[in-house]
């Protein structure tokens, strides 16, 4: 049996950090992008989506278990 210790998390719901990208929305030309992790049917995916009215802009296929790195990754 360990001994290690994780001490719950101080906030009550978490928040995925977002990136503000520059450009408008090819859908509703919104300048309101910004580029975060989707958990999907196809997996994670890194996209960029319009916030004004949620259309993806790019959508690239991003790590296998999303914030989760395996050493078995890097081989």
């Amino acid at each position: 049996m360990s001994n290690f210790s994780f001490p719950r998390p101080s906030d009550p719901a978490p928040v995925q950090v977002r990136e503000a990208i520059a450009g408008s929305c090819d859908a509703c030309s919104a300048e309101d992008l910004m580029r975060y992790p989707v958990l999907s049917e196809g997996g994670w995916f890194m996209t960029v989506k319009c916030q004004s009215c949620l259309h993806s802009q790019t959508r690239e296929k991003w790590t296998r278990l999303g914030h989760v790195v395996l050493a078995t990754d890097s081989l």
